[in-house]
């Protein structure tokens, strides 16, 4: 008899744990740290076509050497910035890599305004297609980016919502991820001067 009921008594404690939603935690983790992968995976594309769109650009316009600093020097903060997996469980390390890649996005725009002062750089194959690659690495960086923040929602929800969250407080101890938010001064509109 005693034996039947532990049997029970394990069968039903398996079956709570079936719905404790343990394993979907743990996958909706490791969906957020590959979505981080293809977030870094993309500015990694952005920071190595920096050096040969530099190098087209300082072959015309050789007296442009402050913008063509500012985008080094970004280019440098950028990679000088140790990153792991860790970084999406720290705000303030979140925080600081945005920082840095909207420094980087912002000397990369005052490149390509300096490129139309001249004709003949913008005539130039090598600088079209550098252009066209950074442009369509802009756009693979949102799209990243949008898609780790999808990722990060669903994790957030996954361990706050019954009966994940006692699953969660009790056995894993998973922290909320900080999704990508706006750059500060984002909501201003860019004022375009010509």
């Amino acid at each position: 008899m005693r034996h039947l009921l532990l049997s029970m008594l394990g069968l039903l404690l398996l079956s709570t744990l079936s719905g404790c939603g343990y394993n979907t935690m743990q996958a909706n983790e490791e969906a957020v740290i590959a979505a981080w992968g293809n977030v870094e995976s993309s500015y990694q594309r952005r920071n190595d076509l920096i050096p040969n769109l530099v190098e087209v650009v300082k072959g015309y316009a050789k007296h442009e050497a402050d913008t063509l600093k500012a985008v080094t020097e970004a280019r440098a903060k950028v990679g000088s910035m140790q990153l792991s997996k860790e970084v999406i469980n720290d705000p303030a390390a979140l925080t600081r890599f945005q920082q840095n890649q909207g420094e980087l996005s912002s000397a990369l725009s005052r490149l390509m305004v300096v490129a139309e002062k001249y004709p003949d750089l913008k005539a130039n194959q090598n600088f079209l297609d550098l252009q066209k690659q950074l442009e369509g690495t802009e756009n693979r960086i949102n799209v990243a980016r949008e898609r780790y923040n999808k990722t990060v929602q669903t994790f957030n929800t996954s361990i706050r919502t019954f009966p994940n969250s006692m699953t969660n407080s009790l056995l894993l101890h998973l922290k909320r991820k900080e999704p990508f938010k706006a750059e500060e001064g984002a909501k201003t509109a860019p004022k375009v001067k010509f």
